[in-house]
């Protein structure tokens, strides 16, 4: 279903698509990843938490909270409201270090665990990543306009930029 207010608010581990003349926004990105899918006039926003559902031991309560099923549901809403697979392109942000511990044990490198799973599942769609603003040890908020495509990253302590 295609959200029609002004600016349309993504929560952590949820997702929503809008059209022109609409942005979408997320707030709160530390180790999670926002992961705009967009086509002409069309977008969707997913704020993953998660790299893989399938490590949870527990029932699948919000596939919007992994990367894996997040960008799954991401695309299938997008098609279903009309994209085209071929036109759809990707942007992302957020996957940092939050935490100052020093460790050689991936589990506990969550913000590069997402974005590699979030790169994976985008590839496995072909769908191409024009533009990513990934890692580093602050967090962000991101707002996506989808009439120009850009994706507008606000960075704690060191502003704001454009890709």
């Amino acid at each position: 279903m295609i959200v029609t207010e002004p600016i349309v608010k993504v929560g952590i581990a949820d997702l929503k698509i809008t059209n022109v003349p609409h942005s979408l926004k997320t707030s709160g990105l530390g180790s999670c990843v926002g992961v705009v899918i967009y086509g002409r006039k069309l977008a969707g926003l997913a704020h993953v938490m998660l790299p893989d559902s399938t490590t949870s031991k527990k029932q699948l309560s919000n596939p919007m909270k992994y990367a894996d099923t997040a960008i799954d549901l991401l695309v299938e809403q997008l098609l279903h409201e009309g994209a085209r697979h071929s036109n759809l392109q990707a942007k992302i942000a957020g996957g940092a270090h939050m935490f100052s511990f020093q460790s050689n044990n991936s589990m506990l490198k969550i913000g590069d665990r997402n974005v590699e799973a979030v790169l994976a599942k985008l590839e496995q769609y072909h769908i191409p990543v024009v533009a990513q603003d990934v890692g580093g040890s602050k967090g962000r908020t991101i707002e996506f306009n989808i009439a120009t495509s850009m994706l507008k990253i606000r960075t704690v302590n060191s502003g704001v930029v454009e890709i």
